[in-house]
Formats: C-alpha cells, sequence, structure tokens
C-alpha cells in the first residue's frame, strides 16, 4: 500500500564551499539558518519559516548520502511511525538516520521531527518526515520514537 504524502519536505545539494553557500542562501535568497555544523561541513536552511520545508546544503564529499540524493516526503505522523512495518511488508528495509536498519521511527532532536529512512532501486536515501508540536530538544541528538515519547 503506498504511502499517504503531504508534499516535499526536504532536498540537499552538495556545494563546493559550504561558507560562501551559507551566505549566498541566508542573504541573497533569504533563507532562516536552522543549523550549521561546520565539523560536518553542513548546513540546514528553514523555508517558509520552522518546520516547513528544509534545504541541506553540505560541502562536497561531507553527504551522508555520497553522490546519492536523499529527498524528505512530508506525511502526517501515523504514516510515519507506520513506515518500518509497511515498508518491510513491501521488500523494503526501513533505515535510521544513518543507515543501520530500524523497526520503529526515530526522532530527530533539533528539529524536532520523526522519520524513517529508505532506499529507493538507485540507492538514493528517501525520507518520510512528520514534524512533532513539542519543543526541539537539540541535546537529545537522534532518539528512536519511544524514547522521544517517553523524554518529551
Amino acid at each position: 500500500m503506498a504511502f499517504e504524502l503531504r508534499g516535499l519536505f526536504e532536498t540537499h545539494l552538495t556545494v563546493r564551499d559550504l561558507d560562501r553557500s551559507v551566505v549566498f542562501y541566508r542573504d541573497v535568497v533569504g533563507l532562516e539558518l536552522a543549523l550549521l555544523l561546520p565539523d560536518r561541513n553542513v548546513a540546514f536552511f528553514w523555508i517558509g519559516g520552522h518546520g516547513k520545508t528544509m534545504l541541506g546544503v553540505w560541502g562536497v564529499g561531507s553527504a551522508p548520502m555520497r553522490m546519492q540524493l536523499h529527498i524528505a516526503f512530508d506525511a502526517a505522523l501515523d504514516e510515519v511511525l507506520s513506515a518500518p512495518a509497511r515498508l518491510r511488508a513491501m521488500g523494503v528495509e526501513p533505515l535510521g538516520f544513518n543507515g543501520e536498519p530500524i523497526d520503529e521511527a526515530i526522532v530527530i532532536g533539533w528539529m524536532p521531527a520523526a522519520a524513517v529512512y529508505f532506499k529507493d532501486p538507485d540507492g538514493h536515501m528517501l525520507e518520510l518526515l512528520s514534524m512533532l508540536p513539542e519543543p526541539a530538544q537539540p541535546g537529545l541528538g537522534i532518539v528512536s520514537y519511544r524514547d522521544w515519547e517517553a523524554k518529551a
């Protein structure tokens, strides 16, 4: 059974010079800088305000997707929470933030958002994502949805 998607949530670009790109997307395009991780050579921007749509800008060679592309689809929370079992039933491995197999959705604490990742037949990383109404908890990092619920 296919997922009911509400829209495109995020996309990612590789760039030659992260600092230059941060200035460009912030000051020229007018996007809100959501998170800058210099040690990972990546910046995330909100498009249309916090929690609406996101652009990830990765310095060449730093993206966890390598040269594969990454697309996140906005979905209702129940769709994200049911995704691991539904994906497995369709012969697709549900994955966590670092590409590890998972049995339940994860939560990205700094956003906060529930998410499940999976790969398309060409190895592109796809994501089902639902923003959560609770306040962000960046210190939690990436946790299982069950752990998020216990700490939220």
